[in-house]
């Protein structure tokens, strides 16, 4: 009698452990999913910082375009 329950206690905790390792398994996904959307989101706050840089240069160029072909109000 005292080697049933002594038995269900421990089936009932390797059940545990491999439920516990299927989620370690999972959350570990998890941070590899998470990392790489951060890398993403961060790739396009570069690219979105560097519009304006470019706009401003596009401006200075078609000013520049716009007084060689006299196109500008004097």
């Amino acid at each position: 009698m005292a080697d049933e329950p002594e038995s269900l206690i421990l089936r009932m905790l390797r059940s545990m452990d491999t439920k516990l390792d299927r989620l370690i398994e999972e959350v570990d996904g998890l941070k590899t999913r998470v990392g790489t959307l951060e890398r993403s989101v961060a790739d396009l706050h570069v690219g979105m910082a560097e519009h304006p840089v470019r706009m401003d240069r596009m401006e200075r160029r078609l000013d520049r375009i716009e007084k060689r072909l006299n196109l500008v109000d004097a």
